[in-house]
């Protein structure tokens, strides 16, 4: 065993989160919910093929207007 292991110890923040678990099962149910709406989505790949395709290359300088002097 390591000098440095401390099996019985818990930080605070495990404490709190382990306790807040407890008194509120359905936190993780909703979390993974709420992750869903954002994060877990289905990508098209050929929609973001196409949209890549169509990309226009901006220019140097955005707010330059063409103009017809060299």
């Amino acid at each position: 065993m390591s000098i440095f292991a401390r099996p019985h110890y818990r930080s605070e923040a495990t404490q709190f989160i382990d306790q807040l678990k407890a008194d509120k099962p359905e936190l993780e149910r909703a979390q993974r919910e709420g992750r869903s709406l954002l994060w877990d989505k289905q990508i098209d790949r050929d929609f973001q093929a196409q949209a890549e395709a169509a990309e226009v290359p901006q220019r140097p300088y955005v707010y330059q207007t063409v103009s017809d002097h060299t």
